[in-house]
């Protein structure tokens, strides 16, 4: 913000902003993400680099993947990984590796190449879900699978962003190195294991006795916030921590309570993460690597098809319900802005303007999805049934 302009009253004009664009977003049925990363990008010259916006930002990515792993207890995720293995190795070797190894052989060296690898992996969680919603597909066969594969996704992600932020941390990164990083992975994980089953299981009826809203947010949102700042001084992402917070607190039996509290807060803080990321973008001599980022672009909607359509019928679908669900996964969105944030200059440009194409290209392909379906295999008989997250 300029100086000399009040910070409260700069504060309550973004906010009315982002409120302004979530609504309109919501209207002609664009995700909010992609409009607010644009306005971010509109008033990165008039906002700059501000501390406040970083930290709320920061805050809001954290409780999102706080609630994330409230949803899955230890057991739960053996349960999920038992039945989607196949697929989610797949869409790791397609999206990740073989892009990364795309970028290498353009010119890339080996960080910057496993960097646009994680950017162009992970499907996006909230687009998606929000797309099977308003589109009453929910209620398809290929819905059960399809958020399968995003909670093996979203399993992944936060190991892999802790993984690249050991590499981005300027260091060589051998294999004593690699095999510390790892180590801390695992010390952090087996700490949320153990604390969760033996702490926080038997302090459940102390917790169920803190009535106070109040009080309870202060205790859920202090956790999030700490385990993330531990994961942090560990060399780690605040994203795993966070997750693993969550996995903590689930062992609670307070999933409900807690998501009731701390959702209000992740709804007002997250658009401040994608607007954050929108005002480091800067353009400036056209689009960087555009032969590139074309081929990545069209690499990632095969690769996502291809998952759709060869995990889909290991997962047990059929033809026309495997295909329906590859044309449904294109869309990335948060964490790719995540692994974004990792980028500098031209790099933040080209992961930026891929993630808003991919995004563009997924809402129409998802929408496209059931005509695409009829015209390659024909009619079919409707099949419906309850959906139920494997787990």
């Amino acid at each position: 913000m300029h100086e000399g302009f009040p910070v409260l009253l700069g504060s309550g004009l973004l906010v009315l902003l982002l409120f302004a664009f979530g609504y309109a977003g919501a209207k002609v049925k664009i995700p909010g993400v992609i409009l607010y990363i644009l306005l971010g990008i509109a008033l990165g010259r008039f906002i700059g680099e501000n501390e406040l916006l970083h930290t709320a930002s920061e805050i809001g990515i954290v409780l999102l993947f706080f609630l994330l792993g409230m949803e899955f207890p230890a057991d739960r995720l053996v349960g999920i990984a038992k039945k989607v293995w196949k697929a989610g190795v797949l869409d790791v070797i397609l999206n990740l590796l073989i892009t990364a190894a795309i970028c290498y052989v353009f010119g890339l060296d080996l960080l910057s190449a496993f960097l646009i690898g994680g950017i162009v992996y992970a499907t996006s969680s909230s687009i998606t879900a929000k797309l099977l919603e308003s589109s009453r597909r929910m209620a398809n066969r290929e819905s059960e699978f399809m958020l399968a594969l995003l909670i093996f996704e979203d399993l992944v992600a936060p190991v892999f962003v802790a993984i690249l932020l050991g590499m981005t941390s300027g260091e060589d990164m051998g294999v004593l190195q690699f095999s510390i990083l790892v180590g801390k992975i695992v010390l952090l994980a087996a700490g949320a294991i153990f604390i969760g089953r033996f702490v926080f299981r038997r302090l459940g009826t102390f917790i169920e006795r803190i009535n106070d809203e109040d009080t309870f947010v202060l205790l859920t949102v202090g956790i999030a916030l700490a385990y993330g700042g531990l994961a942090i001084y560990l060399g780690l992402s605040e994203v795993l921590g966070a997750f693993l917070a969550g996995m903590m607190l689930s062992e609670t039996k307070r999933s409900d309570d807690i998501e009731q509290n701390v959702l209000p807060i992740r709804d007002l803080l997250l658009p401040l993460f994608f607007l954050n990321f929108g005002t480091t973008i800067t353009f400036g001599g056209g689009i960087p690597m555009a032969g590139l980022l074309t081929m990545i672009l069209i690499w990632s909607i095969i690769a996502k098809v291809a998952v759709g359509i060869l995990g889909g019928r290991w997962y047990g679908l059929g033809k026309r319900g495997a295909f329906r669900a590859g044309l449904s996964l294109v869309s990335r969105g948060e964490f790719s802005v995540v692994l974004a944030g990792l980028a500098m200059g031209s790099m933040k440009v080209f992961a930026g303007i891929y993630i808003l194409a991919a995004a563009f290209i997924g809402i129409l392909f998802f929408q496209l999805a059931p005509r695409l379906t009829k015209a390659v295999y024909g009619e079919q008989k409707k099949e419906h049934r309850k959906v139920k997250v494997p787990g």
